[in-house]
């Protein structure tokens, strides 16, 4: 099939086009003009946008977390489709089949779900395969593991570690590493009810620095492409931007990724001891180019949220709207799920919602800020076209500031920010960059070579109306979206490295859960038969 999308207004910032021109497809790859062979469809496509599909690499779009949050708010859920016969207690619908959708209706290809421990990622993989349309992957959760704390403790050295990790992340299927409150969960056991970077976990005697620095090294020893993707100690404290800026220190100049950095953008200035503290935290990422964040912003609206920082969740259950919550706890991260409603009203509130923003837009170098919500625990995915308007139109941030409390916008420089983002750096933030980060070659761009991945948007005074019902999306050349509304079906690939490493780490791994647990390891691995599709898998370089 050959395909040709005619005279729209190409934004591929990867190969410096901002121009309008054809494009063609054929065989699911972007190709260059083909000499005497027609088009078998063609779209026309003049006054249009033409981007390459765009990729989320921070959404919890599977894992127990996310099916215990389902469960605990069925109430929540939109009733869009019957509850299915098979399943006569529900009353969510099918809510992976519609990740899938609602995010191709956006223009989105690729979706990461970023924390996976190893022993539910069967499970994770098994959900993300109900998940249709997009690409997904997973980051697989180390860091308060005992196996890994006590090879540490033990001072088994970093060989030891990367061939761990290696062993984990393979086993999982993953894509990349991803450490939460590094030994704060686990000083959660031993009943701490705060953690910092400093502080040192019980029995082990590691500090968080110590754990961070070495699932770092390990990440860049196995030439994995994504920087360690981290969630920081004392997410959402205020004055936790000290916490920040001292963990940026300590990558010491190596490639690290700071997960929804607005959780940590807090000062604590004020009569009510919270203020912002963005343009600090904004100045310490512009001096570091090796680090890369995503924003985690806020939106006004009831969400829940969910994460394996069992102890910052333990500490939030006094807030939970509706006042019902989960905390569970086993080896690892354990993890919590607490609804939350973000209300304009409430004056931390207002500020949440002004850091992230501020983030977006005093970050100098849109390659450096990726678009994220940490759905949901910022708000829904489903609220990203709002923010697109929000950081493309200072007059739409100065109506929706107008709203809130003034005594909280006082403690911010939102108002003082003129900077608008263009078509260009959207690009940027939501496809170039997130396939470089993520070692994505073949996407994020609209290079010859390139998988069709393409989302087409028809332009207009509302922005939000445009990003969320994109006019044109095809998925690996299938036309998959038309005027914002699915035409066709298709199951995506799960992007996984595969990292080498002596595998006498597996026969020393399945000695540990035979003495620890009782159960082959081989119980938890992400077999490939097991899931439904054909060929599941698509395989990222370890490289860098």
């Amino acid at each position: 099939m050959l395909i040709l999308l005619k005279g729209g207004r190409i934004v591929d910032p990867v190969n410096g086009r901002d121009e309008v021109a054809d494009l063609w497809i054929e065989n699911a790859r972007i190709v260059a003009e083909p000499r005497g062979k027609l088009p078998d469809e063609v779209h026309d496509v003049s006054g249009k946008i033409v981007m390459a599909g765009a990729i989320d690499i921070h959404s919890h779009i599977a894992g127990g977390n996310v099916n215990c949050a389902r469960l605990l708010l069925p109430e929540k859920h939109p009733a869009r489709t019957p509850a299915p016969a098979a399943l006569p207690l529900s009353t969510a619908g099918w809510s992976t089949y519609q990740t899938g959708t609602i995010y191709a209706s956006m223009g989105f290809t690729t979706v990461i779900e970023p924390a996976i421990v190893p022993h539910q990622a069967l499970q994770a993989h098994l959900e993300l395969s109900d998940i249709p349309i997009i690409d997904k992957g997973t980051l697989t959760v180390l860091g308060n593991d005992d196996f890994l704390l006590s090879l540490l403790r033990d001072g088994e050295g970093q060989a030891a570690v990367a061939d761990y990790v290696a062993a984990s992340v393979s086993a999982s299927n993953g894509l990349g590493v991803k450490c939460i409150n590094a030994g704060g969960a686990t000083a959660f056991k031993y009943n701490e009810r705060a953690f910092s970077l400093d502080d040192v976990v019980p029995y082990y005697g590691l500090t968080s620095r110590q754990i961070v620095e070495a699932l770092q090294r390990a990440v860049i020893d196995l030439k994995i492409p994504h920087p360690l993707h981290l969630h920081a100690n004392n997410l959402g404290i205020p004055g936790n931007v000290s916490t920040a800026i001292a963990t940026i220190e300590a990558a010491r100049g190596q490639a690290l990724h700071l997960a929804h950095l607005q959780f940590y953008a807090y000062g604590d200035e004020g009569d009510r001891g919270f203020s912002s503290a963005s343009a600090e935290l904004a100045a310490a990422v512009n001096a570091a180019p090796n680090v890369t964040i995503d924003v985690g912003q806020i939106m006004f609206r009831q969400t829940v949220t969910v994460s394996a920082d069992v102890l910052r969740q333990f500490n939030s259950t006094g807030m939970a709207k509706p006042r019902k919550s989960v905390i569970h706890d086993g080896d690892g991260n354990g993890g919590g799920i607490v609804p939350y409603l973000y209300r304009e009203s409430d004056f931390v509130n207002a500020v949440q919602w002004a850091c992230g923003l501020e983030l977006f837009l005093l970050i100098n170098d849109p390659w450096q800020v990726f678009f994220t919500t940490d759905h949901p625990n910022g708000a829904p995915f489903t609220t990203y076209p709002e923010i697109f308007a929000l950081i493309m139109s200072r007059d739409a941030r100065a109506e929706a500031t107008a709203r809130l409390p003034q005594d909280a916008v006082s403690m911010t420089t939102l108002p003082s920010i003129g900077r608008e983002y263009d078509y260009n750096e959207i690009a940027i933030m939501t496809r170039a960059s997130p396939a470089k980060l993520l070692g994505l070659k073949d996407r994020g761009h609209l290079g010859e070579g390139a998988l069709a991945d393409v989302a087409v948007y028809s332009p207009g005074k509302d922005l939000a109306k445009m990003f969320r019902f994109a006019h044109l999306v095809f998925k690996d050349g299938d036309l998959v979206v038309r005027d914002g509304r699915v035409t066709h079906y298709r199951w995506g690939k799960a992007l996984k490295v595969n990292p080498g490493y002596d595998k006498a780490m597996d026969r020393r791994l399945a000695g540990y859960y035979d003495r620890h647990f009782g159960i082959p390891r081989s119980t938890f691995a992400v077999k490939e038969h097991i899931l439904p599709h054909a060929e599941p898998f698509q395989e990222v370089a370890c490289a860098r």
